[in-house]
């Protein structure tokens, strides 16, 4: 609650303003019960003979001052709407800022789904409460303190009435909200899990069709859903009681107002003993007595509002915990303290007695040394899970490692700066990404202020200029979301033509052409081989034809380097590329 207070700082003079709105209409609201307490005592004392010019002289100034208050608090929300959406557009900003600046590890731990089901459901959440519940709360305040101080003014001993039933709704209400908070904790867990499940049904959905798991992948989702369906019925159950709950113990005390009323109104019209003065003297009128009875439900109206806004509140609070827990997320560890710019690359590459696991006491890299000089072709290859992909995560400092070290032009990477070290290379993953816009803008995501010719030139060299130029509107041809309208070879060329279009000085391929067809692989080989003159590439790759011109190759097993030399020499020694090799083309 202190963190989103925090947030609201910003727009403090705006929602000061919106607080003296607030007191201003509901004080105005206020004035109602006494000039109809008044108009009823006309009533009362007419005993035939009614002022109606009185009574309507009271009942015009009650339109009036409701009128206002009416008014006072449709500007008042307004402000609060344009308040809430500000604030929410903020809150997402950081979200996403933050999200930029994470470390790879952290997407590896999280559901994509939940990630953004904190990015826009959380923040909807939020937003909807300030935007109703905080203008609830400053109205109630404003009208509980107004109501109790016309109530105090009209008959001491019925506000003492009322304020003995007080303590039994506060407690109830803490009680229930200490109940009810985990409950909707979980209640937004589970809706981001359920969030990352769709996500990753939509996203292999072909996958789905073509193994015949439609009934699997049912059964799954239904679990999902009735934990979800479980957790939100929790909370929102016993979130709902609440409100009736405190409703049926402020009509409890209005029972015993309205009877104290009946019996103070009969002292005014008995004769009593001179020692029971004292009663006398506690006598009210008809009017007193509807006026007060007025304030109590005014007084005990914003107490039911607040309890049964208790489940919006719980649930923006813990909707605020999910969003405020990214922002807070470590972000990528600075650079040390003087690190410096990698400038004028020439490409030379080391990995000292390298190191690493992902998680402790499970190494995934043993004492692993190579050394890549300037324009050499470095193949890794090996069997999946061997430690292929966690050397390009390595060299791109996407982690570091537990020990050993990594150097690029003789500068251990660590006292280079990150932006400068991943801009010196030029990377074409397994999993292709292109995002909504043209063809072209998809290509020259690789170099900042890319010329048409430029990205022309990029796509010929991979060999995707006749393609690009049969679309309909060519170059300027818009891609859908990640690239649904080409295929799995066409995103791949795209993405390859993006690191042509690189100045990078090195380059690094994850089983570049692994979503390529033989003949389109043949077709682009020459163009790599242009691309990577004078460059130091890493390249992995399962098939084992691709890299049979690289200047070394490494054969990782279990972590480690088991061999290391030409496809000649390694076909030579008949060891496990030998193995490898024989397995893919005998």
């Amino acid at each position: 609650m202190k963190r989103l207070l925090s947030y609201m700082e910003k727009y403090k003079y705006r929602l000061l303003f919106a607080v003296l709105l607030s007191i201003a209409g509901n004080l105005l609201a206020l004035v109602g019960p006494m000039l109809s307490g008044k108009a009823v005592d006309v009533i009362a004392a007419g005993k035939g003979a009614v002022d109606f010019a009185r009574i309507w002289y009271y009942a015009a100034w009650m339109i009036v001052f409701y009128v206002l208050s009416s008014v006072l608090s449709y500007v008042l929300s307004l402000i609060m709407l344009h308040t809430a959406q500000n604030l929410a557009g903020r809150m997402r900003q950081e979200v996403f800022d933050r999200l930029l600046s994470l470390p790879v590890g952290y997407f590896d731990r999280n559901q994509a789904g939940d990630i953004i089901s904190r990015v826009s459901y959380d923040v909807d959440v939020i937003q909807a409460s300030v935007t109703n519940d905080f203008v609830q709360v400053i109205a109630g305040f404003v009208t509980v303190v107004g109501s109790f101080g016309m109530m105090f003014y009209i008959s001491p001993w019925l506000t003492l009435v009322v304020l003995l039933m007080i303590p039994v709704s506060v407690f109830y209400t803490r009680y229930m909200a200490g109940k009810t908070r985990p409950m909707f904790r979980k209640r937004s867990a589970k809706a981001g899990e359920l969030n990352g499940m769709v996500e990753e049904l939509i996203t292999g959905q072909k996958t789905i069709q073509a193994y015949a798991r439609e009934g699997k992948m049912t059964e799954r989702f239904d679990g999902k859903n009735e934990e979800a369906v479980q957790a939100y019925y929790n909370a929102e159950y016993y979130g709902s009681l609440i409100g009736p709950t405190v409703n049926f113990i402020n009509n409890c005390s209005l029972t015993v107002v309205t009877v104290a009323g009946s019996i103070l109104y009969l002292f005014g019209r008995i004769s009593l003993a001179p020692e029971y003065a004292f009663f006398q003297k506690m006598a009210l009128s008809l009017g007193a007595i509807s006026s007060f009875v007025l304030y109590s439900r005014k007084f005990s109206g914003p107490i039911n509002e607040l309890a049964n806004i208790v489940s919006e509140i719980q649930s923006a609070l813990s909707a605020s915990e999910r969003v405020f827990r990214v922002i807070e997320e470590p972000a990528e560890a600075e650079d040390v303290y003087g690190a410096v710019e990698l400038t004028d690359v020439a490409g030379k590459v080391e990995m000292e007695h390298v190191e690493f696991s992902y998680v402790e006491n499970k190494p995934i890299l043993k004492d692993w040394s190579m050394k890549a000089e300037p324009g050499e072709l470095v193949a890794i290859v090996g069997p999946t899970g061997a430690g292929k992909t966690t050397v390009i995560n390595l060299l791109m400092r996407f982690y570091d490692p537990v020990s050993g070290k990594i150097l690029v032009d003789g500068k251990e990477n660590r006292e280079v700066t990150r932006k400068s070290l991943r801009a010196s290379y030029a990377m074409v993953l397994q999993e292709t990404w292109v995002f909504e816009g043209t063809v072209h803008e998809n290509i020259a995501y690789g170099k900042e202020n890319a010329t048409r010719e430029e990205v022309i030139e990029a796509a010929k060299a991979a060999g995707i200029h006749g393609f690009v130029k049969r679309l309909p509107m060519g170059y300027d041809t818009v891609i859908t979301e990640d690239g649904v309208n080409l295929s799995k070879g066409q995103k791949q060329l795209l993405t390859i033509a993006r690191a042509m279009l690189s100045d990078a000085r090195m380059l690094i391929l994850d089983e570049a052409t692994s979503n390529v067809d033989t003949r389109t692989e043949l077709r682009i080989r020459t163009a790599m081989q242009k691309l990577m003159e004078g460059k130091t590439s890493f390249v992995i790759a399962h098939r084992l034809s691709t890299i049979q011109n690289a200047d070394r190759i490494l054969v990782v097993n279990n972590g480690k380097i088991e061999e290391s030399g030409t496809h000649e020499e390694l076909m030579k020694k008949q060891g496990f590329y030998y193995q490898l090799y024989a397995s893919q083309f005998q």
